[in-house]
């Protein structure tokens, strides 16, 4: 295969300066002093500040280090007494491949090595092919080369114009006169991003939880930010792809505002010290992290309709907490996903559950449901369904809630579904009517106990 075959076919360059490539004592990065502004929407604003060199009238600056993924069409060159004239975006990056590649219908010199002896013969071959295998004029013989094992190395007498080792943007400017030009470059690059992910420690008994917010970074532009001042933007610009469904669930939306600063309708979290964002390199920081804030854990069943099922079903384990200043978290989040953990009886925390959430005001009541009771269970029965008339029945529903618990629980019991003009004519426990098509019941049940509760409904269509 063509891979295996460039394998055995160490690169050596002779003779040729590359002007991508860092000079002798240049430093490793070309980069300026970098600022880089991140969405949730996987675009990322990339804005370098570099000294540049021009002499007056046109100049062809080169600039190294850009991301691979650059958006050409977003660049933007700003500077005292320079105007943009034409940019190209070089891409076509150096390999072992692509320069055989580049090299067909060019000459090589082959240097071929005695496993034996050690000694050295070349020999110039000229380049026929090297598409799904690398095949070669050797004076008036025809050879493929092939991985047989046998040293033989490729020697190649120049690169290729258009190859670069590293991602360089190459922009021509009109020069109002020599010097020395601080100038910004400016554009968007995809696959720069980032994603919050909170780690919540609750603890039961004191009806409390500490929490704390990482960001997540990941780069897979290509290129490496070095020190870079870092913005997180928490929001979705358009023309950033699709929405993520969340699970957990906002029971309120907040209506609470702290100090953040914000760019428009998004919020702003600036990273405190500037940091390097390696490419293919995931980095966490912290964001937040809160003490003792008040949470409790609740059972919850929802019968979507006025139906049974044949076999009891578990209700939700459901942590619910605020974001408001008082009582709260106190601050707005961002979307990602929550891991929550308790203590066993030995002290160690233990994960009990994950769940996403998206963009959250400040003073919001958030329910995130970790996972289903394993002991907490809720069968609904229909008692019976009578039909009254033409457009009205009159259904008799039981729901018969467990607790192999050794101590009481309360459940929340709901029936969702009740479209139309839907009443209650009895209920053998007082429910709470929460929206027109919902009723909720807050059910005490006593340890290792069951209750049921019976409840008849009037639909009229």
């Amino acid at each position: 295969m063509r891979v295996l075959a460039l394998a055995c076919l160490p690169l050596i360059v002779g003779g040729f300066a590359f002007p991508a490539l860092a000079q002798d004592g240049a430093p490793a990065n070309a980069q300026g002093d970098v600022a880089v502004t991140i969405y949730n929407n996987g675009q990322s604003l990339v804005q370098d500040d570099r000294q540049l060199s021009v002499a007056a009238g046109r100049n062809r600056i080169e600039f190294p280090d850009v991301s691979a993924r650059i958006r050409p069409e977003t660049v933007t060159l700003s500077g005292p007494g320079i105007g943009i004239v034409e940019q190209n975006f070089d891409f076509d990056l150096l390999t072992p491949d692509k320069l055989m590649d580049k090299a067909v219908g060019q000459s090589i010199t082959l240097v071929r090595t005695n496993p034996a002896t050690g000694a050295e013969r070349t020999e110039r071959a000229k380049v026929l092919a090297a598409n799904g295998g690398i095949v070669l004029q050797i004076g008036e013989r025809i050879e493929v080369l092939r991985d047989d094992g046998l040293p033989v190395r490729a020697v190649f007498d120049r690169l290729p114009p258009n190859l670069r080792a590293r991602p360089t943007l190459s922009v021509t400017v009109d020069a109002a006169s020599a010097g020395t030009v601080p100038a910004r470059l400016s554009y968007l690059t995809p696959n720069l991003g980032w994603t919050a992910d909170y780690v919540a420690l609750f603890d039961a008994a004191k009806g409390a939880m500490d929490i704390q917010g990482w960001v997540t970074l990941t780069n897979s532009t290509g290129t490496t930010f070095s020190n870079a001042r870092t913005l997180l933007v928490a929001g979705n610009p358009g023309g950033g792809g699709g929405f993520r469904q969340m699970s957990g669930a906002m029971d309120s939306a907040g209506t609470e505002s702290n100090d953040r600063e914000r760019l428009g309708d998004y919020y702003l979290y600036p990273l405190a010290q500037r940091t390097t964002i390696a490419n293919a390199q995931q980095k966490q920081v912290s964001f937040l992290d809160v003490k003792g804030a008040p949470a409790k854990s609740t059972y919850e069943y929802a019968n979507r309709w006025l139906g049974s099922s044949n076999d009891p079903v578990s209700t939700a384990s459901v942590l619910r907490f605020s974001t408001s200043r008082q009582g709260g978290l106190g601050d707005q989040l961002p979307a990602g996903t929550i891991r929550v953990y308790m203590r066993d009886a030995r002290g160690d925390p233990q994960f009990i559950g994950e769940n996403s959430i998206g963009h959250t005001p400040m003073g919001s009541a958030m329910s995130l449901r970790t996972g289903d009771a394993f002991d907490v269970k809720v069968q609904p029965t229909v008692v019976s369904r009578t039909r009254k008339g033409d457009s009205r029945w009159v259904t008799k529903m039981k729901y018969t809630v467990s607790n192999a618990r050794p101590a009481p629980v309360t459940v929340q019991l709901a029936q969702d579904g009740l479209y139309g003009d839907v009443r209650i004519s009895d209920e053998s426990l007082k429910g709470e009517r929460i929206s027109a098509d919902r009723v909720e019941w807050q059910v005490p049940v006593p340890a290792n106990g069951k209750v049921d509760v019976t409840v008849t409904f009037d639909s009229r269509y």
